[in-house]
């Protein structure tokens, strides 16, 4: 193919690919600026301020994503609310939609627009039902960690949702989706697919990330907005860090040689920030090293409401080196 034939050929694809991503990237922005204009209503309404409630949301939804016993996001808020406990439990009717009957039952479901009914398809409904059941408890940090505590009874789902707050609150946007590869893509690194190798120090069990082999003292970065959730020495994975960003998602940096300097437990990262450099510590008590050669073991980890489980970052990691690429 001649030069003049590739670039028509290119210039072709441009134009037939083009509009679709800019209106499909335009959608998801646009989606972004309703789901904070509703959240931002509720507060004026509320006076719980909108980052928690967009962390709420985000939370739910996060959750019904990875979950087969729960519907679905189909409107702009993720929650979701089981009918007994809209309507009420001794109500006939489970898909009763009357603000006043609702309350005759003693059900959550509540008018959150003023239309006289109580819809749990309705997204100022849901949100609003929500918000007033938190603002029992009042409208402060540790109330409202009460009332998500009371309302999920799980610990670890409460500090999800008050991370997740805690990035909007800092940001003042809930699109933290950028990402960034965890090295350099300037020094020399290689990497393959082997989650789900066998591992046998320690005692059979699978290998739950991917290795990034690159040389001793190489700069690790975050790959997410994220809020440092672990810091520290672990048998297995020597000197590590686990990042939880907004998604749910667990992002586990291990076999490091230390850590970046002042950066502690519950501090907030960005994508690209540097968070440690690669080392070969672990497999062994604190302080061991040596017994493999330097890398970055790098996993992620899904929680569902439930519990939490690995899964292969290796797609993820190549589609973030292409992004990190052409970035730089």
């Amino acid at each position: 193919m001649s030069f003049r034939k590739r670039y028509v050929f290119i210039f072709i694809l441009i134009c037939i690919f083009l509009p679709s991503f800019v209106h499909a990237n335009t959608m998801e922005h646009e989606q972004y600026d309703r789901r904070m204009n509703l959240y931002k209503r509720m507060e004026q309404v509320t006076n719980i301020p909108w980052y928690y409630l967009a962390a709420i949301d985000q939370y739910e939804r996060n959750i019904r994503a990875v979950r087969h016993d729960l519907p679905k996001v189909t409107g702009l808020s993720g929650i979701y609310i089981q009918k007994e406990k809209w309507v009420g439990i001794l109500n006939p009717n489970k898909d009763d939609v009357d603000a006043k009957s609702i309350r005759f039952f003693d059900g959550m479901g509540m008018d959150g627009n003023g239309d006289g009914k109580a819809d749990p398809h309705d997204d100022e409904d849901v949100l609003y039902t929500f918000a007033h059941y938190l603002l029992q408890y009042g409208t402060d940090h540790h109330q409202i960690k009460i009332g998500l505590w009371n309302y999920y009874k799980r610990d670890k789902t409460v500090k999800i949702i008050m991370g997740i707050a805690k990035l909007y609150k800092q940001f003042q946007r809930i699109d933290l989706h950028e990402h960034h590869f965890p090295l350099s893509i300037h020094v020399n690194y290689t990497y393959r697919d082997t989650w789900g190798d066998r591992r046998g120090w320690g005692g059979r069990r699978i290998h739950e990330g991917t290795d990034i082999f690159a040389g001793f003292g190489v700069n690790v970065y975050s790959t997410c907005y994220g809020v440092v959730e672990m810091k520290g020495w672990n048998k297995y994975g020597g000197w590590r860090i686990g990042i939880r960003d907004a998604n749910n998602t667990y992002h586990y940096f291990a076999h490091l040689n230390g850590f970046a300097k002042d950066l502690n437990i519950g501090d907030i990262v960005k994508p690209g920030q540097l968070i440690g450099t690669v080392g070969n510590s672990g497999y062994g008590p604190p302080g061991t090293s040596g017994k493999f050669p330097p890398h970055l073991h790098y996993g992620m980890y899904k929680d569902n409401g439930r519990t939490e489980w690995s899964f292969d970052p290796y797609p993820y990691l190549k589609r973030w080196e292409q992004e990190t690429k052409r970035k730089k």
